[in-house]
């Protein structure tokens, strides 16, 4: 079984930001504080903290798209991520549209990119053939 992760990352708006944490993405709310808030991010512990300094990002190419650094996310299985996208993709826009990267290459896999209200990157994958996770 593997053990949750814990990310913590900063927001200038503590409210607008669980508004879109809990609301759009559907994570149920855990613990907070008036600085803090923890989610339960698909199995996984993320905290927003609201902060004065929010960092412009960059970008990397990959497969012919310009993503986001730093970013995060999770690996869906197949039919939830499409279950996912199709919940959420009239309330959000989309840094890289919804596409097959590495098509017929090792590690093809769907993929989508957006950010939150604070544009800290998002991307959310999935394998149709998960053993190609982790190959080169």
């Amino acid at each position: 079984m593997i053990r949750p992760f814990h990310l913590a990352i900063p927001v200038s708006d503590l409210e607008k930001s669980r508004q879109f944490y809990q609301d759009i993405l559907g994570c149920s709310l855990g613990r907070s504080s008036d600085s803090w808030i923890d989610f339960n991010f698909f199995n996984h512990q993320l905290v927003i903290h609201q902060s004065n300094s929010i960092q412009e990002k960059e970008y990397s190419s990959v497969d012919g798209h310009d993503v986001p650094i730093p970013h995060f996310g999770v690996i869906l299985h197949w039919a939830q991520w499409h279950k996912f996208f199709n919940r959420v993709k009239d309330q959000i826009e989309f840094v890289i549209e919804p596409y097959i990267r590495f098509k017929g290459q090792t590690g093809e896999q769907a993929t989508m990119f957006f950010l939150d209200p604070d544009k800290n990157a998002l991307e959310f994958k999935t394998f149709k053939n998960e053993n190609m996770i982790f190959n080169k």
